[in-house]
């Protein structure tokens, strides 16, 4: 089955790895310092009637003491009354029955610095660290004060993450603003007598890219920052809740909108505002030198190729480290072609040259000798990493800042004789993608598992100086945002695979409280997996299969749960909390379903047209009305907090024919038939599972002029089968159905009618196991129409040259010795769930390599990989001395010979050339045969099969194995080398049918 892990219980425990108690204290890791009810030594921040002092010294830079002012407001945000901000000097005394908090910056703040210098403060801990902080209740910190609370940052943003701490450890989300999460309103809060330290973040530089930015997220913005005297929309007001929310999310990076925008000359103000916020100005891989990519065309001299006009673009480029200058800026080094395209003239040797050049830019205007302490990266974005294939020689200074394929698979990794550069090296990675083989920027689609995957391996292969990520239109990214940088900031606490749920829990819990907390986070997990199965862009009525494995019902039933049990919280939730909730968990999950629904209804409309059924014009209004709900809930989106949202949801996502984005939402063709005339086979139509064709009557899906149509095989391991009834016709027609004592048809007989919500109806067809013959048989279900009276008719129409429908039911009475445990063919296949191994030949605590399950990874259920990341390369052998999975089945079907194995793996890349992903496979003692799903081993070009693989969210490779002999087996499968994640092993033995996601998992004895 299609597996989902909803889990619908709340947060009841205390966590062994957690210090909170639910009714008394906020849910936070243990280093947390945040209470809101009094425990013994904790010091009163604020209640209903006490607001706290925030002081900062006159000389503490401009970012710290914004922040402060933010503190201030949060305080009211929390308790109702807002805190204040007051400046210090050596001069001042203080005498106050407020509570009160110092924040101040070592080697910045003359507070902070003669707190150190009296000895009141120990700073040894992150004294000249990045971006650290502490905080620390100390006693008579200064005159008047008995006790205040101490936050003291390494840096500027250190200052800056501690303040914005404490901000959200009250209950203030740092999605306050951008997705309008309520505070927690507290009737005192407290802060816990001990020192918090938190050291410097796991990646050093972590942004986000505003990308794609037509039309939702531009059209929103000329709404509401109409162009005035500041330039176009994307102006210093936009721009400064964008760095609010980065320095709360503990961000400290950003490329900013360039389609139709130009950062820094748009509005002036934009990027000295940014270094006043604390925030690290950079540019897109495109986009060089911080000049934006509208700058190349405007104001540079000549065309933009290094080729034929090397000193305009050397002048041009310089212009821009000069405006620079002033700002703490990450430059962008290297060169691509006009408009973000691959150049024709450009190779290895010229991009050398222009790097080289780019440096001494950087000496000249910097006037230094050397530029090492000017952070430089250069982006190995599609054809340019095929330079450094080609031998190009990168300064160690400047990070390689290695790209994924744009579709959430990391292409190349640093390797161990690059993990020394000084410059280090970082990711550029994609939660939205215009380009082959389709546009992706509606909502989120990449599983939060997938970057689980992505990103630890990033990090344990040493990538941890940038990491920046492609959000589209930052809404409504929110929680891939949320994720990444919380991977970026502290690593280690997400190191395991279990991390995710838990992650998501505690998330949850700071955005609408621990009551929700697990349910949500389950929600929130299990959209993830539904939504990567296939982009949303990508999925069309062909899809899901209708009529194979149930598929397509089993997909919509999924979604339906989980918009319920959204919707159940969501109608739980204060009504403060409930625009949230809908922009950041419900709305996703209606959209999901709705998109689905319009795809899967499409085809059933198209199948039913083809069957003649009386619904198909039924069928077709409900894809229109499913089509009006698409629209309603963009509205719904649009119109919620007095339109604060309106245009966000712009985006197109029905109609794809190529690439590229529709210019409008449109639907795949509906199907109508004459309902005003009776089917030339009669007025009842028969089909079955695992068949489009329909009895009476003839069509291309069974021989011409019979009325039988074959279910799939039966059997005591295998699920029950279909048939169903249906109208054809203008009258109302009643059925009966006929079979041996061993086949039960449910329900037996009935009517329906020609229109109305009666017109179809599907019989569940079992076997009684204890009447049924032994060993392989035919029986058939007879179908016929009745009079009112309940007489038989023969022929479904008195004209019709058909006679009585007949579905064949091939039963296969088969057993598995008591014996055996494990996977049991049924319908000639044996599909297997990775987790599920009947054995796991590796020892996590003693091997240097073992496997873990990833729960929720994939398309169905979960996937398995080879850990950790850094596991060297394993051999596959028998008896094998590499770690190996053992799955145990039994198979019934004898003298099988060729025996096809499919095993789907998560998509991915070969980020080591010299060490291609690599599996293998034996059955049995077989030899066994080593498989490499992806066969790019250079960054550029992508190999002809990467278009599918992304598109069907996995890599498929099968291979052939004997089974002669029916009985008991043993599967091995040894994943040769770390990254590879396997996500379902199916083995057909002449039955596996058509479908996306494959055949639910087998019977386990």
């Amino acid at each position: 089955m299609l597996a989902g892990i909803f889990l619908n219980v709340k947060i009841a425990v205390l966590n062994e790895n957690k210090t909170w108690d639910l009714q008394t204290c906020y849910p936070l890791p243990v280093d947390e310092v945040i209470c809101k009810h009094h425990t013994p030594g904790a010091f009163l921040l604020a209640d209903s009637s006490t607001s706290p002092t925030l002081v900062v010294s006159s000389d503490e830079w401009f970012g710290v003491r914004r922040a402060a002012s933010d503190f201030a407001q949060d305080v009211g945000r929390v308790t109702g009354t807002n805190g204040s901000v007051a400046t210090f000097n050596s001069n001042i005394t203080a005498s106050s029955s407020s509570p009160v908090v110092i924040a101040g910056t070592i080697g910045k703040s003359s507070l902070i610095n003669q707190l150190v210098q009296q000895g009141k403060i120990n700073i040894n801990d992150i004294k000249g660290q990045w971006e650290a902080y502490q905080v620390e209740v100390v006693p008579n910190p200064i005159n008047g004060i008995s006790q205040a609370v101490v936050i003291a940052g390494s840096d500027k943003r250190g200052t800056i993450y501690g303040i914005y701490d404490l901000s959200e450890q009250m209950g203030v989300s740092p999605w306050y603003w951008w997705a309008d999460v309520a505070a927690m309103p507290r009737s005192s809060v407290y802060v816990l007598n001990h020192t918090k330290l938190q050291p410097s973040p796991s990646v050093k530089y972590r942004g986000f890219f505003l990308n794609d930015e037509q039309p939702a997220l531009t059209n929103w913005i000329n709404t509401r920052y109409s162009p005035g005297e500041y330039g176009p929309g994307f102006n210093h007001l936009f721009y400064s809740t964008v760095f609010e929310l980065l320095l709360r999310l503990r961000a400290n990076y950003l490329w900013p909108a360039q389609w139709g925008s130009m950062f820094s000359v748009d509005d002036p103000v934009n990027p000295a505002m940014a270094d006043d916020y604390g925030i690290v100005m950079g540019t897109s891989h495109t986009e060089p030198m911080m000049r934006a990519t509208n700058e190349q065309s405007r104001f540079m001299n000549g065309t933009w190729s290094w080729s034929t006009n090397r000193a305009n673009v050397t002048e041009f480029m310089r212009q821009g480290a000069v405006r620079a200058k002033p700002y703490e800026s990450l430059y962008t080094m290297g060169m691509r072609g006009l408009g973000d395209v691959a150049s024709p003239t450009l190779n290895a040797s010229s991009l050398e040259t222009i790097v080289n050049v780019q440096q001494g830019l950087l000496r000249q205007v910097y006037n230094i000798s050397n530029v090492s302490a000017i952070p430089q990266m250069w982006c190995l974005y599609k054809e340019v990493g095929g330079y450094l294939a080609d031998g190009m020689n990168v300064p160690d200074d400047v990070t390689l800042l290695w790209s994924d394929d744009n579709w959430a698979n990391m292409q190349r990794l640093p390797l161990s004789n690059e993990t020394g550069r000084s410059g280090g090296a970082g990711i550029y990675y994609h939660a939205d993608y215009v380009g082959d083989p389709r546009d992706y920027k509606w909502i989120d689609t990449n599983s939060l598992q997938k970057y689980w995957s992505e990103l630890q391996q990033a990090y344990d292969r040493q990538a941890r100086t940038i990491w920046i990520l492609n959000v589209g239109d930052l809404k409504p990214m929110e929680v891939p945002i949320s994720y990444f940088f919380a991977a970026a900031y502290d690593n280690p606490s997400l190191s395991s695979p279990n991390s995710t749920h838990s992650w998501l829990s505690q998330w949850v819990a700071r955005q609408f409280g621990s009551e929700v907390a697990d349910s949500t986070a389950t929600v929130l997990l299990n959209y993830s997996m539904y939504a990567a199965r296939r982009k949303y862009e990508l999925i069309d009525p062909s899809t899901y299969s209708l009529i194979n494995y149930n598929e397509a019902d089993n997909v919509l039933q999924q979604w339906a749960d989980l918009v319920n049990i959204a919707s159940q919280i969501y109608n739980s939730l204060d009504a403060s909390l409930q625009p949230s909730y809908f922009e950041l968990v419900l709305h996703k999950c209606m959209a999901g379903y709705i998109v689905t629904l319009i795809h899967i209804n499409a085809a059933k409309n198209n199948l039913y047209e083809e069957q003649g059924r009386s619904s198909t014009n039924t069928l077709a209004q409900t894809v229109l009305n499913n089509f009006a709900q698409d629209h309603a809930l963009t509205q719904r989106y649009h119109q919620l907090l007095n339109g604060k949202w309106n245009h966000m949801m712009d985006q197109t996502h029905l109609g794809y024919y190529y690439w590229q984005q529709p210019m409008r939402n449109s639907l795949p063709p509906l199907g109508y038939v004459q309902s005003q005339e009776i089917s030339s086979a009669g007025q009842l139509g028969v089909t079955c599972e695992g068949n489009n064709g329909t009895v009476p009557g003839d069509d291309m899906y069974h021989a011409l002029s019979t009325n039988i149509l074959t279910l799939p095989p039966m059997d005591p391991y295998g699920p029950s089968r279909w048939i169903e009834v249906f109208s054809r016709g203008t009258d109302a027609v009643n059925f009966k159905v006929t079979s041996e004592p061993h086949i039960a048809v449910t329900p037996s007989s009935g009517s329906l009618q020609a229109n109305g919500n009666n017109t179809d109806m599907r019989l569940m067809v079992s076997v009684n196991w204890a009447l049924a013959p032994n060993g392989s048989t035919v029986s058939t279900v007879n179908i016929t129409t009745t009079t009112p009276s309940g007489q038989y008719i023969n022929e479904t129409y008195p004209h019709s040259s058909f006679s009585m429908p007949q579905i064949s039911v091939p039963v296969n009475k088969t057993s598995v010795p008591s014996s055996f445990h494990g996977f049991v063919e049924s319908d000639r296949t044996i599909s297997i769930e990775p987790e599920h191994f009947s054995a796991n030949l590796s020892n996590s605590s003693s091997s240097s390599a073992y496997y873990q399950i990833i729960p929720a990874y994939g398309r169905t259920m979960s996937g398995v990989g080879l850990f950790p990341f850094t596991a060297p390369s394993q051999k596959a052998s028998s008896p094998s001395a590499s770690p190996k999975l053992v799955y145990h089945f039994y198979t019934v079907t004898p003298n099988v010979a060729n025996a096809n194995l499919t095993v789907y793996a998560g998509t991915a890349m070969n980020t080591d050339p010299s060490r291609p992903l690599k599996y293998a496979v034996s059955i049995d003692d077989a030899s066994p045969q080593l498989v490499q799903p992806n066969p790019l081993t250079r960054l550029w070009p992508l190999p002809d099969m990467w278009g599918d693989m992304v598109a069907n969210a996995a890599m498929t490779n099968t291979t052939t194995h004997n089974l002669s002999e029916a009985g008991a087996h043993s599967l091995n499968l040894w994943l040769l080398e770390p990254g590879l994640i396997v996500q379902k092993l199916v083995l057909d033995l002449g039955g596996v049918r058509q479908s996306y996601l494959g055949p639910p998992e087998s019977t386990i004895v």
